[in-house]
């Protein structure tokens, strides 16, 4: 029988085959940035009609398209750490994380966030070393775009950076640029340094603290059930006190002013109410829970989704206006025709950072949000808790001590807090290799062996090599955008001169 194989024509039609299969998949990872390129011209082209009669319109129009990619990235690098703890925990799914996250985040910035917001961000420069307009918009045009160019470097490289960082080397090297170094006001730059130490040291601490207490009082117990029923109901009430400290303290401050005593009354009195809610609750949902540790975590599950949706909110009100600052301050400026301390944020400036985050987290956040929830340390719902309380608690402390710290920062330094916690624990406590020990293994009639001391030493749980690219990353922030910041002044102020 004669061979019909034509083993020429196979291998074309495979060759095809593959083509087709590879143009599809670069097919795919072209929808977003197509989508992004879509939305930044649409608020490019949106600006343009709405300042049609303003002076300067070419310039606006620049702006807000640079302010919607600078609001993109925002998304895509910045939101993340509200909702890694709990997708890398399994509380949640990554689309759920994703739809909560923008929804929130799109509602704290547009109901809730600051209306003004200084020229000079945070006073890092000073007003009269640039204050004709051509000097002052190329200022904040360089910083709008080495600040966005820098947090987009670092989602590509998967390191959650400080987006009110990157603003703030922006704004100082090109006030370096414009005016000398005796322009930047030094003092402020010296807290906002101090801020990379303190921000993640204090939020570490804090959720090593309470995973410590999670550990004693619950885990190793002989009734982990019993020890749920009494003691998850309280951290719960800690949890929404907080969280309502932190929302009357930094989320709300656009709806109403409220100091720091008055907002740790309401947190307390929020915290009762809950922990009275919630005890009934608890109660029923462990009922019948086997005495393991797996069973523990579903107790944990629900106060982890609402820390994410609240601390989405926080961020939408009390971030936005930082990131969407300089597109604001162009704007008036070039409407007015001369550079005044403050301004207000038009309506659809702040829609520009609002949508422009949530989108920005939809399409590219998935990449940070694996990053701060699954590749730094493991997480389950107990540790990714601690990780959202400390956030919140944490900026409540630092509020009332006056540091500026980074909820970047904060957030990611809870995740190594707890994780560099479980290799102390693991290693070194007594109670634990105790319990251990008491615990039969599968044939139910000999005790467990106890890992020696440098076997366990080998079994890092923080990736070291993670953790030394993020903590690079911080310390570079500032200086590079800085730099990058100084050069594109010199380029942006001929082009607008």
């Amino acid at each position: 029988m004669p061979n019909l194989k034509k083993p020429t024509l196979d291998k074309d039609l495979d060759k095809l085959s593959y083509v087709e299969e590879a143009a599809g998949t670069l097919g795919r990872g072209l929808i977003a940035p197509g989508i992004a390129l879509v939305f930044i011209v649409l608020c490019a082209l949106a600006a343009g009609a709405t300042m049609s009669d303003a002076p300067s319109t070419v310039l606006i129009v620049a702006a807000a398209a640079v302010g919607a990619y600078m609001a993109l990235n925002i998304g895509a690098n910045d939101v993340a750490n509200n909702v890694g703890p709990a997708v890398g925990s399994r509380a949640m799914t990554l689309m759920t994380a994703l739809i909560i996250a923008a929804v929130f985040e799109s509602a704290g910035a547009l109901i809730a966030g600051g209306d003004v917001v200084g020229t000079i961000s945070k006073g890092i420069i000073d007003p009269g070393a640039v204050a004709t307009p051509t000097v002052f918009m190329a200022a904040m045009m360089a910083a709008l775009v080495s600040s966005a160019l820098w947090i987009n470097l670092a989602t590509w490289v998967g390191a959650p950076v400080s987006t009110t960082h990157a603003i703030v080397g922006g704004v100082m090297g090109a006030g370096i640029a414009a005016a000398g170094f005796g322009a930047v006001n030094w003092p402020t730059m010296g807290s906002i340094a101090a801020s990379w130490v303190i921000s993640p040291f204090l939020g570490g601490a804090i959720a090593a603290l309470f995973l410590a207490f999670i550990k004693t009082f619950i885990i190793y117990r002989e009734d982990k059930i019993a020890a749920a029923r009494r003691w998850v109901p309280v951290l719960i009430g800690v949890m929404a006190g907080a969280f309502a400290s932190y929302l009357a303290l930094k989320g709300l401050k656009k709806l109403v002013k409220i100091d720091m005593p008055t907002s740790l009354l309401i947190g307390v009195a929020a915290g009762l109410i809950v922990w009275l809610v919630v005890r009934p609750i608890i109660r029923r949902q462990s009922a019948g829970l086997e005495n393991r540790n797996q069973s523990l975590r579903t107790l944990f599950a629900m106060p982890l989704v609402c820390s994410a949706a609240l601390l989405s909110f926080a961020h939408g009100a009390n971030d936005v206006a930082n990131a969407v600052g300089p597109l604001a301050a162009i704007v008036h400026t070039a409407e007015l025709g001369e550079v005044v301390s403050k301004v207000s944020i038009p309506l659809w400036v702040m829609a520009v950072g609002a949508f422009g985050i949530s989108f920005g987290l939809l399409l590219f956040g998935p990449k940070i949000i694996h990053m701060v929830g699954q590749q730094i340390t493991k997480l389950n719902p107990m540790r990714a808790y601690c990780v959202s309380l400390s956030a919140a608690i944490t900026v409540i402390i630092a509020s009332g001590l006056g540091l500026p710290v980074s909820s970047t920062h904060i957030a990611v330094g809870a995740v190594f807090g707890v994780g560099f916690f479980r290799e102390w624990y693991t290693e070194r406590s007594k109670r634990r290799l105790e319990y251990v020990n008491k615990q039969p293994n599968s044939s139910g009639n000999e005790v467990r062996p106890v890992r020696n001391r440098e076997e366990q030493a080998r079994r890092h749980l923080v990736r070291r090599a993670h953790f030394m690219t993020i903590i690079a990353a911080w310390i570079v922030t500032v200086p590079a955008a800085a730099a990058l910041s100084g050069a594109l002044y010199f380029v942006i102020v001929k082009l607008i001169a």
